[in-house]
């Protein structure tokens, strides 16, 4: 019973991320640009942090969870069931940010003034803010931006969490402005992944979407596997001062 809630709640948790934070793309975008999209990605996780973090540990991310698991603190069912969830709430809120989309006129211009709409040569290439190189960025660029930022994400999560070293009550604050500063700096190459569940939710609904997929699962799942490296090599450099000291 008690796994069945860490896993609802990781689905619940990663369909209020798409739903909330994408919805700030699509629905308020035009308004507050990226650096606004950035902090509502922040503010959502924040909020999700204090709210689900003593259920299930507030992943909502199958990067987040691979680097737990990594590091030793879930099992491999859990992870594999956590990955599972995810992307079935990420699902949930792009169906319901698609609702959104259709009542208000599926992004007529003289209904309703959408963003998180990508264009590439006159061709829609993404909607729901999918995430699709944008105009200029390259597959490559794209990859190194998933793999450093899901670094200094996982990286900070790993440390703001730590049993002995984290900041207690604190963590939610240092990991939500973490997915906020990512998304700031991300969201001009590909709209900013860091998740392949937040990424498998608007891809549903925009095609195009699924060519650049592989490099929102292989950028941010070699970022967590270099911060939990990082945070190992961490950890063992203070053991080794604390015995020397």
């Amino acid at each position: 019973m008690n796994d069945l809630k860490k896993y609802f709640a990781e689905g619940i948790g990663t369909m209020f991320l798409v739903l909330l934070a994408c919805g700030s793309a699509v629905l308020a975008g035009p308004v507050i640009g990226g650096y606004g999209i950035g902090v509502c990605f922040g503010l959502v996780l924040i909020c999700l942090c204090y709210c689900i973090g003593n259920i299930s540990g507030c992943h909502v991310n199958p990067a987040v969870s691979f680097g737990v698991w990594l590091n030793g603190g879930m099992s491999l069912k859990d992870m594999i069931c956590y990955w599972i969830f995810q992307i079935a709430g990420a699902s949930a809120g792009a169906v319901l940010l698609y609702c959104f989309w259709c009542l208000g006129g599926a992004g007529a211009v003289d209904t309703f003034n959408f963003g998180g709409i990508t264009v590439n040569n006159g061709e829609i290439t993404g909607i729901l803010a999918a995430n699709v190189l944008q105009p200029g960025a390259t597959g490559g660029l794209a990859l190194l931006m998933e793999g450093l930022l899901t670094f200094f994400f996982v990286f900070t999560i790993l440390g703001a969490t730590d049993k002995e070293l984290g900041f207690g009550k604190f963590a939610g604050l240092a990991i939500g402005i973490a997915l906020g500063l990512v998304n700031i700096v991300g969201i001009p190459v590909d709209n900013c992944s860091v998740n392949p569940a937040r990424s498998f939710g608007p891809a549903l609904f925009s095609p195009h979407a699924w060519g650049d997929y592989w490099i929102m699962i292989v950028g941010p799942l070699a970022g967590a596997l270099i911060a939990v490296v990082a945070w190992k090599a961490v950890k063992i450099a203070i053991e080794h001062h604390k015995k020397e000291a």
